[in-house]
């Protein structure tokens, strides 16, 4: 498909160089036999005049001579030597140039076919689990309750599962379209901590998490989305460290940056992982997999990501194997009134 459409839009390219360098090149053979053909009547006609011995000659002719026609005959077969040139450099160009403006577009259909394809894979996941337990009650002609009721919930959890990766993929929609910043207000980082450690709930209280933020850090966004961010990052940091291990919370200031700090001592990433980790729906296929309750879509640090970027900030993540990883979120602070 976009190899046709670099074709169309490199003919598009050429046709258009090519219409404006013709019609260059035909004003141009016409401004200058034009000049030629008034020189060389004007010459003629100095020649005429200063020598008496022309006047009355029927030889003598004032107009356009075979001078003038070589000479007319030569700047335009120079003309079309020089529109052949740039016939060839602009086709060259108009290619090079046509590639550049779909490469965007061709790498976002692709990221848009791959996240469908994904999106597909992940539903059908949970769709299948549900239809064959279901498939098994049914074949039971004397199903017993208890069968029954473990069947229904595993069935609930795998809704559970549905609901969250189509509230995941809501929210990824809500932040592609920047509906949040018509929302930013001035927030104070500890109360975001504390509305996202509430959040989590139970979950937190298997680690040993301190926070250490100091007063009035301020940053500019929408509470709900930034709190998500924070319930995020935490999140990851609890499946994928032991438990009872330290997760640490920290926050600074820095110039015109707030900026927060997500410590833990889990199993930390290796580098090659650390390259995709905000990439939708990836998950390393390595030990950190292992390590706990990882069950999950891939989609929460691209959700992060995404809630950083619509808040003019940015994500980074350090990470060594065995020994942890840091997240660093950065934030721009609100403009002091």
């Amino acid at each position: 498909m976009f190899r046709s459409a670099t074709l169309r839009l490199t003919l598009w390219y050429l046709a258009i160089v090519m219409a404006i360098s013709l019609i260059f090149s035909g004003i141009l053979y016409n401004e200058t036999t034009r000049e030629l053909n008034r020189g060389l009547r004007s010459e003629s006609q100095t020649i005429y005049n200063k020598f008496p011995v022309f006047q009355g000659d029927p030889d003598i002719n004032l107009g356009p001579n075979s001078y003038y026609r070589d000479s007319s005959h030569r700047i335009l077969i120079r003309l079309v030597g020089l529109n052949l040139i740039v016939f060839v450099l602009a086709g060259f160009s108009s290619y090079w140039l046509a590639r550049r403006t779909l490469e965007p577009i061709e790498a976002a259909h692709a990221r848009q076919k791959r996240f469908t394809s994904d999106v597909s894979h992940e539903l059908r996941t949970p769709l299948t689990a549900i239809k064959m337990e279901s498939e098994v009650a049914l074949m039971n002609s004397k199903p017993v309750a208890k069968e029954l009721r473990a069947t229904l919930e595993s069935n609930l959890e795998e809704v559970a599962k549905l609901e969250n990766l189509i509230n995941n993929l809501l929210r990824l929609s809500r932040l592609e379209a920047d509906e949040l910043q018509q929302n930013f207000v001035r927030l104070d980082s500890n109360k975001l901590f504390d509305g996202a450690m509430t959040k989590l709930g139970k979950k937190a209280e298997t680690h040993t998490i301190s926070l250490n933020i100091p007063e009035k850090l301020e940053v500019l966004g929408d509470k709900d989305s930034l709190e998500q961010l924070i319930v995020i990052l935490i999140d990851n940091a609890l499946k994928y460290s032991p438990a009872d291990s330290d997760i640490s919370l920290r926050g600074k200031s820095d110039k015109d940056e707030t900026i927060w700090l997500i410590e833990d001592h889990g199993v930390g990433i290796d580098p090659e992982s650390l390259k995709h980790v905000f990439d939708r729906f990836y998950r390393a296929d390595n030990s950190r997999n292992k390590a706990g309750d990882t069950e999950g879509y891939g989609l929460g640090l691209s959700i992060a990501q995404m809630i950083a970027d619509v808040h003019n900030g940015s994500i980074s993540i350090t990470s060594q194997v065995g020994k942890g990883t840091t997240v660093s979120v950065h934030l721009p602070k609100p403009a002091t009134i």
